[in-house]
C-alpha cells in the first residue's frame, strides 16, 4: 500500500507543545532511574489523548489515537507504551456490554483521572498455545473468588485498574474482568528491573482470593468480547512503533548534521525509514477504519502491519545507533536508548515470534489466535 496516512502535524501541535514541556525533560530519569511518569499521562488525559478512539470521534477515532500515541513515542517509548496501557484499558470499557461499568470508568479512564493497565499478556499466549492462563475462579453469590498471579503488567499503581481474564474449572468459555489494584486480595510488587522500559510501572499482580463482583465484569464468556476487542488492541501497539521510528529518524538526521559525509556510506538512510514509515501509516489507518472486522482475512494484513512496524522500529533503530557511532555509547544517548525501546516493540505480546506463528497458523487455515474456533465453544 502506497500513501501518507491521514495525520496533518498540526493537528498535534498541542500534545507536541505537552510533550516537550513536560515530557522531554524527564526523559533522562524515566529511561536510566525508571521514574513513572503519572502526572505527565494524567495531563496527557486532560488533553484529550486517551479518548480519541471511545468517543465516537467521526473520521478515524482509532487511527486518532495510535497517531497520538506516535506523538509521544517519538520522545519516550516508556511513557508511549504507558499511553498504550490506558488506551487498552480504555477500549475495554467501551466495547463491553456492561453498561453500568462501562458509563462509570469510560470517562474516568479517557480523561486519565484513572489510570489503568492491560493484563491481557498471559491470556493472549493462552489463546495461542503458548502459555496457560494463570487465573482461576470459583462461581460464588454475586461474583467470581479469583487467584493467580500475574507477573509482569504495567501502568499499574494503587487505585488503578486492569482487564484480567480467569478460568472457571468446569467450564469452557473464560471470563474478563475489571480488578482494581488494592482491593481486597489484589496486591502488586515489582519484582524485576528491565534494560529498557523500565519507567512503565510494571508489576506482579497477586490474586489471593480475591472477590470480583459480577459488577466488575467485562465480558463472560470472554470469547467473543475478545474477538472483538482484539484487532484494535493490537493495532494501537502501531502508535510506539511509528513514533519510535519517527524519533530514530530525527536522531540520524541529528548525527547527519556533523558527521553526514561518512554517515553516506551506510546501506540504509533516513530517507528508506521516512518512506517506510509513510507506508505503514497509510495501512495502519486503513486497517484501524475498520477495527471491529475479526476474521482471518482480515487479521492476515493486521498482523503483517504489527510484524512490520517490529521489523521497521529494529531496522531504524540500529541504523540510528550506526549513524551516531562512538556517541551512540553514552549512557545518556539517544541511539542507545532508542536501540533499547525497539526490542520492546518485537517482545511485547504479540511479539516477533507470536506473530510468525499467528500468521503460519492463518496460512494452514486453523484460524488466528484459536480464538475463533474457541468462541463456538464458549458462545
Amino acid at each position: 500500500m502506497e500513501g501518507r496516512a491521514p495525520q496533518d502535524p498540526a493537528d498535534w501541535s498541542s500534545l507536541r507543545a505537552l510533550v516537550r514541556r513536560d515530557l522531554e525533560p524527564l526523559v533522562g530519569a524515566i529511561d536510566q532511574d525508571g521514574l513513572y511518569p503519572e502526572a505527565v499521562l494524567r495531563r496527557f488525559g486532560e488533553a484529550g489523548l486517551f479518548a480519541h478512539h471511545v468517543t465516537g470521534e467521526a473520521g478515524g477515532g482509532l487511527w486518532n489515537a495510535i497517531a497520538g500515541m506516535a506523538v509521544v513515542g517519538e520522545a519516550c517509548l516508556s511513557t508511549a507504551f504507558a499511553v498504550w496501557c490506558q488506551d487498552a484499558c480504555a477500549w475495554y470499557l467501551s466495547n463491553s456490554a456492561n453498561t453500568a461499568l462501562r458509563d462509570s470508568l469510560l470517562p474516568e479512564v479517557a480523561a486519565g483521572r484513572q489510570l489503568g493497565g492491560t493484563g491481557l499478556s498471559n491470556p493472549m499466549k493462552a489463546y495461542a498455545g503458548i502459555d496457560t492462563v494463570r487465573l482461576t475462579g470459583e462461581r460464588v453469590s454475586g461474583g467470581y473468588v479469583v487467584t493467580g498471579v500475574l507477573p509482569w503488567v504495567s501502568n499499574l499503581g494503587d487505585g488503578h485498574v486492569f482487564g484480567a481474564i480467569f478460568s472457571v474449572p468446569g467450564r469452557t468459555g473464560n471470563v474478563m474482568a475489571l480488578l482494581r489494584c488494592g482491593q481486597e486480595g489484589v496486591s502488586i510488587a515489582q519484582r524485576s528491573h528491565f534494560c529498557a522500559l523500565e519507567g512503565t510501572r510494571t508489576v506482579a499482580v497477586m490474586v489471593k482470593r480475591a472477590f470480583i463482583a459480577d459488577e466488575q465484569i467485562l465480558a463472560d464468556p470472554a470469547e467473543p468480547f475478545l474477538a472483538t476487542i482484539t484487532p484494535g488492541f493490537i493495532l494501537l501497539q502501531a502508535g510506539m512503533a511509528l513514533g519510535l521510528i519517527r524519533g530514530a529518524v530525527a536522531a540520524m538526521r541529528e548525527a547527519d548534521a556533523s558527521h553526514g559525509a561518512i554517515n553516506a556510506y551506510l546501506p540504509e538512510r533516513p530517507d528508506l525509514f521516512e518512506e517506510a514509515l509513510a507506508t505503514l501509516e497509510a495501512t495502519v489507518a486503513e486497517l484501524a477504519a475498520t477495527p471491529h472486522r475479526n476474521n482471518p482475512d482480515y487479521m492476515r494484513p493486521l498482523l503483517e502491519a504489527r510484524l512490520a512496524a517490529a521489523d521497521w522500529s529494529l531496522r531504524a533503530a540500529n541504523a540510528a545507533m550506526l549513524h551516531a557511532g562512538a556517541r551512540g555509547y553514552l549512557r545518556d544517548a539517544t541511539a542507545q536508548r532508542r536501540l533499547r525501546e525497539a526490542y520492546f516493540v518485537a517482545i511485547v505480546t504479540p511479539s516477533i515470534k507470536h506473530l510468525r506463528k499467528e500468521l503460519s497458523e492463518i496460512e494452514q487455515g486453523r484460524g488466528c489466535m484459536r480464538l475463533w474456533k474457541s468462541i463456538a465453544v464458549a458462545g
